[in-house]
């Protein structure tokens, strides 16, 4: 029985342990990541792309890249 309890705060000291001087995961990530489908110039191409073109477009956007 002795062995069992003292099992048992073994397991909650490291518990406090990791929780104390463990990584740090409170901040987030330093920067935000944009998936394509978060990216206003990514859905851009992908609605030109899908538009048949006649020439240089009226709207004024950012050109394509040459591919």
């Amino acid at each position: 029985m002795i062995y069992l309890l003292a099992l048992v705060v073994l397991v909650v000291l490291a518990v406090l342990l990791w929780k104390a001087f463990g990584p740090d995961t409170s901040t987030p990530p330093a920067g935000r990541v944009l998936g394509p489908d978060d990216d206003p110039e990514f859905l851009w191409r992908m609605s030109r792309k899908a538009r048949p073109s006649s020439g240089d477009s009226p709207d004024g956007g950012p050109k394509d890249p040459p591919d």
